[in-house]
Order: C-alpha cells, then structure tokens, then sequence
C-alpha cells in the first residue's frame, strides 16, 4: 500500500471538490482546478475527505496511487491557499519591475527582458531585486518561476544573475592572480 496514497485529504472550509468520471475538480476562493485521473485510480468524497483506492494491485496502479493523491491534494491546497515562489535578482544593475502585468528586467543584456504571465498566474515586484510568482496551479507557478531564472541563470563565480530565494550559488575560485 502507498503510505502517500492512503492518507486521505482533507477539504478545508471553502472549498467544494467535485467528482465526475476520472476527473477531480477543486473549486475555492483561489480559483478552479481540475485533474484527471487514470482509470486504475478511483476517488471518493466522504464526510469532508477525499480518499484515492486503487482498482487493483497492479504495478501500474500502485505507481499511480501517491501521483494522483498528490495531485488532487495540490489542486485543493492551490484553491485554498494557493503557491507561491519567490525568486531573487544579484547583479550590479540588474532589476525588475512591473509594466502592466508582464514582467520587465534588466538583466544586463543589450535588451530588456519581458515575461508575460501565463492565466492564473499573478507576478509581483517588491523592491527592484525581489520577484514573487503565485498562482494556484503548482505545477504552473513553477513553470513560470524556472522560465524567469532561465532569462539568466546564477553564473558560478560572482553568483550574478536570477535564483530562486534562499538557493545556494556553489561558487568557484577563478583564477589565482600572479604574484
């Protein structure tokens, strides 16, 4: 048995979850989300709970069970109270701040660099070094926040660029000066 996969969710006040077919829905004050589960996988709302059994033993079914529990867990946790993260600017001149709702940064390049959120996401610039992603899709705030860093990524021996916050920038030593 999945010890993820047998723990039940809980459904905070709030929060309506919905089971039709193989698909969950999830509807709060965050917004709606939905996920499909594979057919191995059944889902059940009992007395404030959502529970996921698996249809058999197979090892396509027990591989599947902890996935779909997780998933559907995000999905309630993304309606309720949502995801967020938050990402961190380092480098002399270079800055971020908000034109409307896209993103727009100076990351040292001849150009600036503008993102455009995707639906359902929301990013927001607090000072111009600091930039939070939320959503309440975590797999899409994530997408998001690796798009942003990918623009410039840490590089190894100043730690220049955009990293997620707290990351830790192994550094190297560079070269050694002639003495």
């Amino acid at each position: 048995m999945s010890r993820i996969g047998k723990l039940p969710i809980e459904i905070p006040s709030g929060v309506e979850v919905k089971v039709e077919g193989h698909t969950v829905t999830a509807k709060g004050p965050k917004g709606t989300e939905a996920v499909t589960v594979r057919p191995e996988i059944n889902v059940k709302v009992e007395d404030n709970h959502v529970i996921v059994t698996r249809v058999d033993d197979s090892r396509e079914a027990r591989s599947l069970h902890g996935l779909s529990r997780t998933l559907i867990a995000n999905a309630i946790k993304g309606v309720s109270v949502g995801f967020e993260k938050k990402l961190e600017i380092v480098g002399v001149g270079y800055r971020a701040n908000m034109e409307g709702s896209n993103l727009n940064m100076a990351l040292g390049y001849s150009h600036p660099v503008i993102v455009v959120p995707p639906a359902g996401i929301t990013i927001a610039v607090e000072a111009n070094t600091k930039i939070s992603v939320k959503g309440s899709n975590k797999q899409l705030v994530g997408d998001v926040a690796a798009e942003i860093r990918g623009k410039r990524p840490p590089e190894v021996y100043k730690g220049k660029g955009v990293k997620y916050e707290g990351e830790y920038i192994r550094r190297k030593a560079g070269k050694a000066g002639k003495k």
